[in-house]
């Protein structure tokens, strides 16, 4: 930290950078498509094309696939700290945030915060366009809180790993190229679109101890019912390993970096 920054500075710091990340959004609206079209287009062509087919109908899958959609965008979306990340080390940004007097991890965490209003974004927009197709909750408000609040906990760990890939990316087409040929197949060898039973007996266990299946098996248990203590215990400690692993080591390969 800074000479003279005192912790509830480096907050507010973090948090004025973040709001400088938000706003940019004014000025250029389409930094949002990615978390808003393509989660919506996932969400559609799923549900219409692929339904039917797969649960016997279109409403019937929208209740089961919703909630598996918002886990695996949450994934790809991720991925973005990391692209954000890299473009300001490449540029220089970075390097002129921490040549200001404020606390050396505030531009971090002020990127990390402002994407993580992104996904919050995207998750209500999801539940939005979801309610519009036909997609009800049958638990509780808090439950729809804490499936939220599960998913952005679960954003927040796991964006350490994308920090690392920002970091040690040549540019952020690197980090995109990670983020196609790394989650393509973590999210979709997961049951977000079909149940675990379908598939092949050797790939059952591998699917049900994919992060990804347990994060949705939670994200269905809290907005339709179904068990949720144990995927919920197990998301958080996948995100509590993911985050005490890839944290230190990104927080070290950034400081080597600058």
């Amino acid at each position: 930290m800074s000479v003279g920054v005192t912790p509830v500075q480096g907050l507010r710091q973090s948090a004025t950078l973040a709001w400088r990340t938000i706003v940019q959004i004014r000025h250029n609206p389409w930094e949002l498509g990615d978390f808003s079209f393509q989660p919506i287009l996932f969400l559609v062509l799923f549900t219409y094309i692929f339904g039917g087919a797969i649960a016997g109908s279109t409403a019937d899958y929208l209740q089961i696939t919703l909630p598996g959609i918002i886990v695996m965008n949450m994934f790809f979306v991720t991925m973005y700290v990391g692209t954000g990340l890299n473009t300001d080390l490449t540029k220089g940004v970075f390097d002129r945030l921490r040549s200001l007097p404020i606390a050396r991890w505030a531009p971090l965490a002020g990127r990390i915060t402002a994407d993580l209003v992104k996904h919050a974004w995207s998750v209500f927009l999801l539940l939005a366009v979801g309610y519009l197709m036909g997609f009800r909750v049958e638990t509780s408000v808090l439950s729809l809180l804490a499936m939220v609040g599960l998913v952005l906990f679960f954003a927040l760990a796991f964006s350490w790993i994308s920090v690392l890939v920002g970091v040690l990316a040549r540019d952020p087409e690197q980090v995109q190229i990670f983020g196609f040929t790394v989650l393509f197949p973590i999210t979709f060898v997961s049951n977000v679109f079909v149940p675990t039973e379908t598939m092949p007996g050797w790939m059952q266990p591998i699917v049900e101890a994919n992060p990804v299946t347990i994060l949705s098996d939670a994200a269905r248990g809290l907005l339709i019912g179904g068990p949720v203590a144990e995927p919920v215990a197990w998301s958080l400690l996948w995100a509590c390993g993911i985050m005490v692993v890839f944290a230190p080591i990104s927080v070290l390969a950034l400081r080597r970096k600058v």
